[in-house]
Formats: structure tokens, sequence, C-alpha cells
């Protein structure tokens, strides 16, 4: 599948049906077990409430309502995924490595699954860890993701109570005309429903229109990353946690003393979060489901596609403890609330005082892997340069089409944001190290989404060990449909 197709597929909308790329044979797929049942997973519709108002959504339900995956690492993934929506589908298992037959990426290879089909999956799960699956179409706006729970034998033997929380922005304008408007340059107001700021000139943090970008170069940029980059280009009607607001926030039940492992999980399509444990401090302890060096604080970004795992030991009295996410750049947060039996529990604003701070690389230069990759020299090392602007809404990765790998190569791949806005970059089908952030070396985390700021450049490497066509994009809804896709293309495959 080449990066027009993909982008065919994903401009057509909520109502796009695959059309291209075949079925080929599989590679490595798992013999499904004769006489085994497979756990049964429906992309359906359904109706929550935001604002008060009802909301049509999809969702992704087992057959009692559970809302997405819990299973065992190094078990089987076993999932029969049946379409109940009334339009074309797929889900991406974001976070586990499957054979590339079962990514979940319309056409690449498998097509769109039709309106009333199902389709059995079945491949090693692999190691435990935070994940999510959504669709891999403008659908996942419309709320179409869930959390994919991978947990280790160490996981259940913890007295520790886990929670896991999946953040999401929401409007009740179609995500159609979300992206049409973004595209004719309505920016920032694109996902309300009033106030539309047709005729208006887009201009970022500093004042500069964003068409001036294309004129600088690329050593004026780092020290322009506060003042001068666009933080946010859709305003939402609400951001959710757990598909709530905190005008009714999840309250979930806690010990008086326990500990509570948090599991949080960015779902939203266009929008950068830090989250804020409040009066606990908690222990960072995974990124990406990927285990890291414990890091100690209060506050953690999390970009789009990024996943946390963060400690929590609660005081021995009665308690009410907000865990917040707090919208990069704007005073509009979410999040859920900790809370004894007997406790009182104060409401909490939608919008603080003050604006959540900006997700950059500041936590990425800290972290650093637990089980890193194993220290050798890249066989081949390409450079890409992420371009776009506002004007006009195109994005792209400029040297995507050369990325190209051999099995059992060591591929380093360095990327340079010569944009405005931050682009959290996210590589299918391996898990990679970030290995050096503006040109500084470190032994940083192992993950399979990293943000790469305005001005900066993060280097990857990986491992050639899951042969296929391997999509690279900007975890940013808007910015992957409009341009920024590459693929890590394996040249003996089959």
């Amino acid at each position: 599948m080449n990066r027009r197709s993909f982008l065919n597929t994903m401009m057509s909308g909520a109502a796009a049906l695959g059309t291209g790329a075949l079925a080929r044979p599989a590679i490595g797929w798992a013999q499904t077990p004769a006489g085994r049942s497979p756990t049964k997973l429906a992309a359906a519709s359904r109706t929550i409430e935001v604002n008060g108002r009802a909301a049509r959504v999809f969702g992704l339900l087992q057959p009692d309502g559970t809302h997405g995956l819990t299973l065992d690492a190094d078990a089987l993934f076993d999932v029969e995924l049946t379409n109940e929506i009334g339009q074309p589908t797929l889900i991406h298992w974001h976070g586990l490595t499957p054979p590339w037959e079962a990514d979940g990426v319309p056409d690449n290879p498998l097509p769109l699954l039709k309106p009333a089909t199902s389709h059995r999956y079945t491949f090693p799960v692999g190691d435990g860890g935070t994940h999510w699956m959504h669709a891999h179409t403008l659908q996942e706006q419309n709320l179409l993701a869930a959390p994919l729970i991978v947990r280790r034998a160490a996981d259940r033997a913890r007295d520790e109570q886990e929670v896991v929380i999946l953040l999401h922005d929401f409007s009740f304008t179609p995500v159609e005309e979300l992206l049409a408007r973004l595209q004719q340059g309505q920016g920032h107001d694109a996902g309300k429903k009033s106030g539309d700021m047709a005729g208006m000139p887009m201009m970022n943090h500093a004042g500069m229109g964003h068409g001036d970008m294309g004129k600088m170069s690329m050593g004026a940029m780092p020290g322009m990353q506060m003042a001068g980059m666009d933080l946010n280009d859709i305003d939402y009607d609400a951001y959710l946690a757990n598909e709530r607001t905190l005008d009714d926030p999840e309250i979930v039940r806690v010990e008086k003393g326990g500990r509570v492992r948090l599991r949080i999980i960015n779902g939203a399509t266009a929008t950068g979060f830090t989250i804020d444990t409040g009066a606990l401090k908690g222990t960072l302890l995974a990124v990406d489901g990927q285990d890291v060096e414990p890091i100690v604080g209060s506050t953690f970004p999390v970009s789009m596609g990024q996943r946390l795992d963060i400690s929590l030991a609660l005081p021995t009295g009665e308690g009410a403890y907000p865990v917040l996410a707090l919208r990069e750049g704007a005073a509009e947060r979410t999040g859920v609330i900790l809370a004894t039996s007997g406790s009182t529990i104060k409401r909490v604003a939608k919008a603080g005082d003050v604006a959540g701070p900006i997700v950059g690389a500041d936590l990425e230069q800290r972290l650093r892997a637990q089980h890193p990759l194993e220290a050798k020299p890249a066989d081949r090392r390409f450079t890409l340069t992420l371009t776009g602007q506002m004007q006009g809404y195109a994005w792209a990765i400029d040297g995507g089409d050369a990325l190209r790998a051999r099995r059992r190569q060591r591929i380093e791949i360095t990327m340079r944001n010569a944009s405005m806005m931050s682009h959290p970059m996210h590589l299918h089908g391996h898990h990679f190290q970030v290995t050096a952030i503006n040109g500084a070396k470190l032994a940083g985390a192992v993950r399979d989404t990293v943000l790469v700021p305005p001005g900066a450049s993060m280097t990857i490497v990986f491992d050639a060990n899951n042969p296929g066509t391997w999509p690279l994009h900007c975890h940013h809804l808007y910015h992957m449909a409009t341009g920024m896709m590459a693929y890590v293309t394996y040249e003996d495959l089959g």
C-alpha cells in the first residue's frame, strides 16, 4: 500500500470502504487452536451523555458490555471482531506487535471490515503493558477506541488496585466537518458548534502567521518552541476521562492506605495532556507499556497515542483525590476521582485557574529504559523532516519514501520537526528506543510513540524483526489524515 491509497481511505471519512490491496499470504500467523472459542468483540454504536446532551458514539464492547480487553501476557490473542456500526471499519491493536496482516490499517494489507461481518485475529499477545485499540480511520474521533490491557504474572500478584483511564477529546460536530473547517482555515474553533472563526487569520501564539514557518531555518527554531508553537488546532466541546466530564466524573472507590496503579491512555485525537496527581506523589513506572527507571513527581505529560503507568500510595485516612488531565496550553481539564468509602467528594471544575503545561521533551530526556535494546551499530540510518502548516492544513514526512529494512537489521531514524506543531510519532509493529534528543545521545525509553516538539529532533532505533509494510505516522488524527504518514517497508517481505 502506498501513502496516496491510505490518504484516500482516510479522507473518505467514517463511511470509507477499502477496495485496495487483497490479503497477502500470512507471515508468522499463529494457528487457531481447534475447538477454541475466541473472545468476542464488537465495534458497536451506543449513546453516552456529554455536557447534558445525548451523544451517539462508537465503542468496542464484549458481549457483557465490557469496554475493551484485558488479556494475559504471553498468551494467545484470539479475538473475533464483529462490525455492528453499519459502515466499514477496522481496528488497530496499538502497542501490540502482531503479524502485519493483523495490524488493522485499512488496505495494509487487509481491506476494511464490511458491516455485519466478522474477522478472527489469532497471534501471540507478547509481553504485558498498557495498550489500547482504535480505528485507523476518522471514526477514531467518534470514540471508536478502547483500552487493551495485557497483564503479566507480576501484575496479578501485586497487592495493588488497577485504575484504567482513557482520555478523549469530543465534539458534537461531525468529524468530516471538523477536518473541512481545518482545511478551510477555521482552525481553533473547528470543534465547536458556535462562534465560527471563518475569515479570521490563523495566527500562532507569537502572533506570526503559520505560513511564515517555511521561511525559517531549523537553527532559528529551538528558541521559539514556547512562544511560536501552535498548541491546539481544535477547541472541543468536551474533554473526557472514561467518557465522562468533570461535571459527572467517574468516582473510583479505593482503600485507605492502599496502592493504586494508574494505567493512563491518551486516546485523544488532537489534544496533549499533563496528568496531575494533585496531593498524591506518583511514581512513573512505564511508558507505552514498557518499564522505565522510576520517576517520582505529581505532573506527567502524555501526548496522543502515548500511555503512562503511575503508582500511587494512598494516605491511611479518609480522602478524595482527583487525578486530572490538564489540556495543553488551555484551562480545560478532565479526570477521575479516587475516593475512600467514607470521604466527602467536592466538585472539581472543568476549567482550572491556569493553562495546562506545554507538552514537550522534558520528561523524555529523563526517561531511561529498564530493559534497553542491545547496544549495536545501526545497519541503516534515515533522516526525516516533519513539515506542514496551518495555512492550507497540509502535513507531510519528507524522506519517508526511502524507509527500507531487511530482517535482523538495526534501523535508526532521526525525525526533525520543521513545523510549528508538535507531532507524536507512532511506529507500528515494533518497539523502538529513543537514543538521542536534539543530537544529544541517551539511553532513553523503549516505546512505540514519541513526541517531536517544534524545532526538535528525536532519534530512535529498532530491530527489524517483524516483516511487513509498517506505518510511521503522526498520532494527531488530522495531521495523519492530511499527509503525515510514511511506511517502513521490508525488502525481504514474503
